[in-house]
């Protein structure tokens, strides 16, 4: 089946509707009956209202990656397992995946929401430069 080219308002809704779920556009243009990404691209560029729809729809985006962070943060399934001589060990790869999850998350947070989710620039009366998170998601990290 090919996909479609054709901008429709329908088309516009379904693809901001999943990404403000969380998912990339990349994976939604994935799916069976989805345009192309360079499609969706140039929609963007012709569409003005749609333009501003997906623009929301990051912004959800990055709200429903702070879900994620929380679910993975919370999830200790596998975290940890009995061995051969039935010791309880901690499955230290299991654990730097979801903070690898975590990091990833918080990175492309602060890319689509940086007002929110990025840095603080703080200018003391020194003149020196200090960065400060401006929601610290590593405060129980460790």
């Amino acid at each position: 089946m090919a996909r479609p080219t054709d901008f429709s308002p329908e088309m516009a809704m379904a693809i901001c509707v999943e990404i403000s779920s969380g998912r990339s556009l990349r994976s939604i243009c994935l799916d069976e009956g989805m345009p192309d990404k360079a499609t969706v691209f140039r929609w963007l560029a012709k569409y003005e209202a749609f333009r501003d729809q997906y623009a929301h729809a990051r912004e959800a985006q990055a709200d429903a990656m702070l879900e994620d962070i929380l679910e993975i943060a919370d999830d200790g399934t596998n975290d940890s397992y009995t061995d051969e001589e039935g010791n309880v060990r901690t499955n230290q790869d299991v654990i730097a995946r979801s903070r690898l999850r975590v990091d990833a998350r918080k990175w492309a947070m602060s890319k689509m929401a940086p007002k929110k989710y990025g840095e603080k620039l703080d200018l003391n009366h020194s003149g020196s430069v200090n960065l400060q998170p401006i929601i610290n998601l590593n405060a129980n990290a460790e």
